[in-house]
């Protein structure tokens, strides 16, 4: 039952990736939802430019989106399946996986970070109960009596029954609700640009394990390579300071030649790593989800994806809830989401951080066993099988929306 005193329902600060698709996700249900954005979404590009940033979507991701009835649009957009992923380091050591040891015809795919935020936003424009307010950001919010009270830079002012943060790594919802996170820096940073290779990449994810962080090469459908190169602060300067003819062969030596000769194709970028964690994801009337919640190293690409199974998650919450006559922004409906989600995300937050850090020691004792552990893995199905499956997202303790 919707509060009179409420303007809206759901109040979703942010509306990115997955703040739009948790929206998308709540919509349908009788809830009115805000969806505040400071920055409008590119709805519009001009052909033939790209969007350096990337994600490649998990099969529990593709589900999601699907049964939302945005996937369509998505591959209309662009969107690039990768059915391989070969990984090595500068020793020799190997591990190839393919997604039809599973019988899946892909393991993933490759989508710009705007092709997914203009199809969700596109698809909420379409819904009468969803109002999006943007270009807008919030100055300050309070929660009593039941209701989250929320102001922005425009004097607007809100009133609803459940905020949920959804701003990023650096939310401000997070900041003014007091929540602590914990976690630390990489002194890292990942280049991300668009590369050009010599021989095709046969649809094939690229990873090559560095003492200075992994290179990835992620396959888009022009026969391009979306470029992950994540390295040291310094090494990331002098990349960033290369001509392009020079980054092309530092790249091109860095991938051993494995695509051939790899050119640069417009702009680079670099953003800083660290991973980080809220100690908690709820208080009375707040939820945080996706890089609100939790930033992880990009070296498995699981960031997006987890921030969608939370999104998923938390309305799977929220329709128990009303099915139940509990209040939706209530203590019992937030601990399920948060016990829900909690467990898995730092599960993946500590992989990701012992990967990073296994494969970024150059003790030659842990280089040899890490060279080990990659033959091992290339050599024993059963263990390809379950890294293909949790990569995919084929596990069982999964939000509805994202189950086979």
């Amino acid at each position: 039952m919707s509060d009179p005193d409420a303007t809206h329902d759901l109040l979703i600060v942010g509306g990115g990736m997955v703040g739009a698709l948790c929206a998308a996700a709540c919509a349908d249900k009788g809830l009115r939802i805000a969806v505040i954005e400071p920055r409008a979404p590119m709805l519009d590009w001009p052909e033939g430019s790209r969007d350096l940033r990337v994600c490649a979507l998990s099969r529990a991701s593709q589900r999601i989106l699907q049964r939302l009835g945005v996937w369509e649009r998505i591959l209309a957009l662009g969107a690039s399946p990768y059915r391989e992923m070969r990984v090595w380091t500068g020793k020799g050591d190997s591990v190839h996986f393919d997604g039809r040891a599973l019988g899946e015809p892909d393991l993933g795919h490759i989508v710009e970070n705007r092709v997914i935020q203009r199809a969700l936003w596109e698809h909420l424009s379409a819904h009468t109960e969803v109002e999006l307010i943007t270009p807008a950001r919030i100055t300050e919010f309070t929660h009593e009596t039941g209701l989250t009270h929320l102001g922005l830079d425009d004097g607007r002012q809100l009133q609803g029954r459940l905020l949920v943060g959804s701003d990023g790594r650096d939310s401000q919802v997070r900041a003014l609700a007091g929540i602590e996170t914990y976690g630390w820096d990489y002194d890292q940073r990942a280049i991300v640009a668009t590369v050009r290779p010599e021989h095709d990449h046969q649809e094939t994810a690229w990873q090559r394990f560095l003492p200075s962080g992994p290179l990835a090469l992620l396959p888009l459908r022009d026969g391009a390579c979306s470029l992950v190169w994540s390295t040291t602060e310094q090494h990331a300067e002098t990349l960033l300071g290369l001509a392009p003819a020079a980054f092309s062969e530092a790249l091109t030596e860095a991938s051993e030649g494995r695509l051939g000769r790899l050119v640069l194709e417009g702009e680079r970028a670099a953003f800083a790593l660290r991973l980080q964690h809220a100690k908690r994801y709820v208080q009375p009337g707040l939820a945080l989800i996706g890089d609100a919640a939790h930033a992880i190293h990009p070296l498995a690409g699981q960031g997006v994806n987890l921030g969608f199974l939370d999104a998923a998650e938390l309305a799977a919450a929220l329709d128990l809830a009303r099915a139940r006559g509990r209040a939706i922004n209530g203590c019992w409906t937030l601990r399920h989401y948060e016990r829900a989600r909690r467990g898995d995300n730092l599960a993946m937050l500590a992989a990701m951080d012992g990967f990073k850090r296994l494969f970024g020691n150059t003790n030659p004792l842990l280089a040899r066993l890490r060279g080990l552990g990659l033959s091992a893995t290339d050599h024993l199905p059963a263990l390809k099988r379950a890294f293909i499956a949790r990569a995919l997202g084929l596990g069982d303790d999964l939000p509805p929306l994202a189950r086979p």
